[in-house]
């Protein structure tokens, strides 16, 4: 074979080679893909709010460029900004981070990234409780670590246990990861239940806690708990949070973390050779986001949990769909297992829930995400972060093209 014949995948690296493409950007890439052919598509695939940022946030940026706000940044962000998140830490969740503490990111996501990789080596466990968010598990194998699936039961509302928890832990794990409120169940540890997790977490002390806090504000059921705040473990807990959820800044990407003064700073090392600063008019509209508190979220979350009720009327209808009721963010997550086994109008038999999933695509018009991506090859994950009439229409088409299963 030729040199200009060696195949792609062999000039590139084994650890991009491994990497999976995001499914939620995969779905929707193909959702586009109908749409261009004039097709009514209804995508219910990403997790983005379907608000516009608060003008006061708009304004600031605006105000910002021209204040002079052009130039490379802090790499753990400014200043002002860090003592912001602080004082939001200390208010919302009785925490007490420093600012040398806080690393600043180019989101959530980086956020997310630069703990996995600073704190994993290779051959290091790390518990994802599943159903996780899309990127844990990759993160996770960036880092050449070896991720450990901790899957909740649909009885306990996909929610691991202290004691699954518990029968997890070997010598080898180093890392823990979730998410409350969740991406994609929409389920939130209550404080007995994270208590229970702390008890658990302080008997193994090589264990550390990634606690993702993105979707805070939208919680149905009032108090939201960070483990961070068991004393036991607190020095063990890393939380990550950010705007894109809460102030509806998803393009902005800005998030942050808050860590032991040891694991800070190794985020900030990391990042200081990746990425540098966040984007300094991004870093002004956060501090402004912060500095008009949450009225904008806590309009967000009438809309959200509006919506949730709506599309559990809707889903209660559709035969093969086991849903539990999410108690924040803004997804459903139905175990549509029941649908297994079942014959389409075309002949195709669908096995799994990317099958369902890609039928509902070509015979509903409607863009899902399989909940193979999520560790949950029985469900598929449905945003509700649309209009209302939208939700209607989608899940109206959904129960007919279910109904046509043979």
């Amino acid at each position: 074979m030729s040199s200009s014949a060696t195949s792609v995948a062999s000039v590139l690296s084994d650890r991009i080679n491994a990497l999976q493409e995001s499914q939620t950007i995969a779905m929707a890439k193909k959702g586009r893909e109908l749409a261009a052919q004039g097709i009514d598509v209804i995508s219910l695939s990403f997790g983005e709010p379907d608000f516009q940022t608060p003008q006061y946030v708009k304004d600031a940026a605006k105000a910002a460029i021209d204040e002079g706000y052009t130039f490379y940044t802090p790499v753990p962000g400014y200043l002002d900004l860090r003592q912001e998140i602080s004082a939001k830490f200390k208010r919302d969740n009785n925490l007490d981070y420093q600012p040398d503490q806080i690393v600043v990111s180019t989101g959530a996501k980086q956020s997310l990234a630069n703990v996995v990789l600073s704190v994993i080596n290779p051959g290091d466990e790390v518990i994802v409780f599943a159903p996780y968010w899309v990127s844990y598990e990759e993160m996770v194998k960036l880092a050449e670590g070896v991720p450990v699936p901790l899957m909740g039961t649909i009885e306990n509302d996909y929610k691991v246990t202290a004691q699954e928890l518990e029968a997890a832990i070997t010598p080898r794990t180093k890392l823990i990861m979730y998410s409350s409120p969740c991406n994609p169940t929409g389920a939130v540890f209550s404080r007995e239940e994270l208590a229970a997790i702390a008890e658990v977490v302080a008997r193994h002390p090589q264990v550390l806690v990634m606690a993702d806090e993105i979707y805070e504000y939208i919680n149905f059921v009032g108090e939201h708990v960070s483990i961070a705040q068991f004393e036991e473990i607190k020095d063990r807990v890393i939380t990550v949070n950010g705007f894109s959820k809460g102030y509806a800044m998803t393009g902005w990407r800005v998030g942050y973390l808050a860590a032991s003064k040891e694991i800070a700073s190794a985020c900030d090392k990391l990042q200081s050779q990746i990425t540098s600063g966040t984007c300094s008019i991004a870093q002004r509209a956060g501090l402004a986001a912060l500095q008009g508190g949450r009225a904008s979220a806590d309009e967000m979350v009438t809309a959200y949990r509006r919506r949730r009720d709506l599309v559990l009327d809707l889903v209660q209808d559709i035969p093969g769909f086991r849903t539990p009721v999410p108690e924040g963010a803004f997804y459903i997550f139905p175990d549509v297992s029941g649908c297994f086994g079942k014959t389409t109008p075309e002949g195709k038999v669908l096995e799994t829930s990317a099958d369902v999933a890609f039928y509902l695509l070509s015979d509903a018009h409607v863009v899902a995400v399989s909940g193979d991506a999520f560790g949950a090859p029985n469900c598929i994950r449905f945003s509700t972060a649309a209009a209302d009439e939208k939700l209607q229409e989608a899940f109206t088409r959904i129960k007919t093209s279910i109904e046509k299963l043979g």
